[in-house]
């Protein structure tokens, strides 16, 4: 079970902070992972942490969004600096066992997603 928050509207050039609570079992040894969605637009990865050490972004957010996990709490977390108009849509937290490839056909534990809209 994944449960995100943090969700909000804010203008372009603004920040928030998302978080996801995963409940049932550890996730050490997962991968857990961003995804976001727009309305007629398919599900994209937008960052991905296995470990401690092995993170991947999107082209699209590098240098401006940074992920990172807290294995003792089974969190995933998600800060969005410098957002912009084309940030906007629903972000969903994700899980898959082991390395996968970060498409999300191949995850198959989701939460219910966060809106993030961001105004020019």
């Amino acid at each position: 079970q994944l449960e995100e928050s943090g969700g909000d509207s804010v203008q372009a050039g603004g920040s928030l902070s998302l978080s996801c609570v995963a409940s049932g079992r550890s996730y050490d040894s997962y991968c857990m992972a961003w995804f976001r969605q727009s309305p007629g637009k398919a599900r994209d990865l937008v960052a991905a942490s296995i470990g401690s050490s092995e993170i991947r972004y999107a082209d699209s957010v590098k240098g401006r969004f940074t992920i990172s996990r807290d294995n003792a709490k089974n969190m995933l977390f998600l800060q969005m600096n410098s957002l912009k108009p084309e940030d906007t849509a629903n972000y969903y937290c994700a899980t898959a066992r082991g390395w996968v490839p970060l498409l999300a056909a191949n995850f198959h534990n989701w939460g219910q997603g966060t809106q993030v809209t961001v105004s020019s």
